[in-house]
């Protein structure tokens, strides 16, 4: 496996250099980020989440969206959707994905939390601990089973998935 074609070998960065910046809040260097992409696939890994398994991502843009799609995508497949979306629409893109989990912010009352229940999709909730730099977090919550052993995604996996718009029928993956 050359390690360059994967998510992971795109976060090679020289150890000390920023990797994640926020106002107000410490930066993250590549170092920190590839230990946080690490802990994150061992965190799904418990739940078991891993390689070929697909997890919707329902947060706004900022560091913590960009550090969860690289931690998942190094993982299993990132699906990020809009969270603007409303529950009838969150109900149809986690269906279509087949969605093994879905990470919301903190605290969230996003429509996507009753689509997800309804669908049983557990839906991993995503903290920010007090004083930690731009992008880093931790998940908590319920996945969908025990460890599943996973290492990280290789080059023939498969890191990301959208839907087409859908201007003229129901958007496809």
């Amino acid at each position: 496996m050359n390690e360059a074609d994967t998510v992971s070998g795109a976060i090679a960065g020289d150890d000390d250099a920023i990797a994640l910046m926020a106002p107000k809040r410490p930066p993250m260097t590549y170092a920190e980020l590839r230990r946080h992409v690490a802990a994150t696939r061992d965190a799904l890994d418990r739940l078991g989440i891993g390689r070929g398994d697909r997890v919707a991502i329902v947060l706004p843009n900022g560091p913590e969206m960009a550090s969860a799609f690289v931690s998942i995508a190094s993982a299993a497949t990132a699906a990020p959707l809009n969270p603007a979306y409303r529950e009838a629409e969150f109900d149809f893109y986690l269906s279509d994905l087949g969605a093994k989990a879905v990470i919301v912010p903190a605290g969230s009352d996003s429509p996507v939390i009753a689509a997800a229940e309804r669908l049983g999709v557990p839906a991993l909730e995503l903290h920010v601990p007090d004083g930690a730099p731009a992008g880093a977090f931790e998940l908590a919550g319920g996945g969908p089973g025990g460890a599943v052993g996973a290492d990280a995604a290789g080059p023939d996996d498969i890191a990301l998935v959208l839907h087409t718009s859908g201007t003229t029928s129901r958007p496809k993956i």
